[in-house]
């Protein structure tokens, strides 16, 4: 069995049995998450970049949700891809370079992280070649699914050189991988919504990144985006975020980089191009003057337009053929958000706790 193993009071790590290299840095960062709390500074398993007006962003999500990809944007500079904290002063990286998942990586989709497969520098974890051409196969999944490229930060153009803002983020992204097909492309969240979706961390373990997956992604949930490494309680970490959310007034979003359309092997994963579309949106501030609904199980409110973007791909249940199907789907993920949030019942305020969805059957 792999077993990783901290000590706080020598000071020791211990990794075993492992061939996943990110082992190293994940149990660093177990360490901060403890250590930097008491020192006024939220540790967030997330990337972060900034625009032209210095308004930075975090994206938190799971491997395999678009954390990486989506956060290296040609139009707005990369503070990190993986490990942060937001202290009184600002946003800071914890790292030096990026560790990026590559299977199946395209040009056309990921120019930059592609780019790195090719230079020189770049570390390539389980990545299959032609020991005689000694080209790479991005596609090839022999070794394991969990392929990845680790390269210095400053590989990627448009880099924030010492991994720093003196500003606060503006917005917060929540990268959801929804494999039921329910959830919207994007929503906007209220603090105390934040908090709930801080706390469930909803997403589907990706196979590769999860031993023992098989093909099929499975739903399960993943307190603040990373449950391994959470030290404290869930609800110290989303009351630090929430404090620091309402004082910069920073906007929250839930993205959805999942299926649509139906259920996975049904329907299809969301184009990148929509969810990049989505972003620039709410990034640039054209969804602070679209109308909007509010979901009727979820309770947060999703937009009825944005620019770039079909209309229909904003209501999942467009994509649904059968209505009735979708919205026993829907309902069903509404459970299980429901179920999961009683381990957390104890340590979170009725405020958060109400923030939750609610069944099918008591809207009507």
């Amino acid at each position: 069995e792999t077993g990783i193993i901290l000590n706080f009071a020598e000071r020791t790590a211990i990794i075993a049995n492992t061939l996943y290299g990110g082992e190293i840095k994940k149990s660093i960062f177990t360490v901060l998450n403890f250590l930097l709390t008491f020192e006024d500074v939220l540790p967030m398993h997330c990337s972060a970049n900034v625009g032209e007006k210095g308004d930075s962003a975090l994206f938190f999500g799971l491997s395999g949700t678009g954390k990486t990809t989506l956060s290296a944007d040609p139009k707005r500079k990369l503070i990190g891809d993986d490990e942060h904290g937001w202290s009184s002063n600002g946003v800071f990286n914890f790292e030096g370079g990026c560790y990026a998942k590559v299977i199946r990586l395209s040009q056309e989709s990921e120019p930059e992280i592609y780019k790195c497969t090719r230079t020189f520098g770049t570390i390539l974890e389980n990545v299959v070649f032609d020991p005689v051409s000694r080209k790479i196969d991005l596609n090839d999944d022999t070794i394991t699914e969990n392929t990845r490229a680790s390269y210095p930060i400053s590989f990627i153009p448009n880099t924030v050189p010492d991994g720093y803002v003196h500003t606060h983020p503006k917005n917060i992204i929540f990268l959801t991988c929804d494999a039921s097909g329910v959830l919207p492309p994007i929503a906007k969240l209220s603090p105390e919504q934040a908090q709930y979706h801080f706390i469930s961390g909803y997403t589907s373990k990706i196979a590769g990144t999860e031993i023992g997956l098989g093909i099929e992604p499975q739903i399960t949930f993943s307190a603040c985006f990373g449950a391994p490494f959470m030290v404290r309680h869930p609800f110290d970490y989303a009351e630090m975020l929430k404090q620091r959310m309402i004082k910069h007034k920073a906007n929250v979003w839930l993205v959805n980089t999942g299926w649509v359309g139906g259920r996975f092997g049904v329907g299809k994963r969301i184009s990148i191009r929509h969810t990049r579309n989505l972003l620039n949106a709410a990034l640039d501030g054209k969804l602070d003057k679209v109308k909007y609904r509010t979901d009727k199980l979820f309770g947060f409110k999703v937009p009825l337009t944005c620019p770039d973007v079909p209309e229909e791909v904003l209501e999942p249940s467009n994509s649904w053929g059968d209505k009735k199907e979708y919205w026993q789907k829907y309902d069903a993920l509404a459970a299980r958000f429901i179920e999961n949030f009683k381990l957390f019942s104890k340590g979170v305020s009725e405020e958060v706790k109400n923030a939750g969805p609610k069944r099918l059957a008591s809207t009507k």
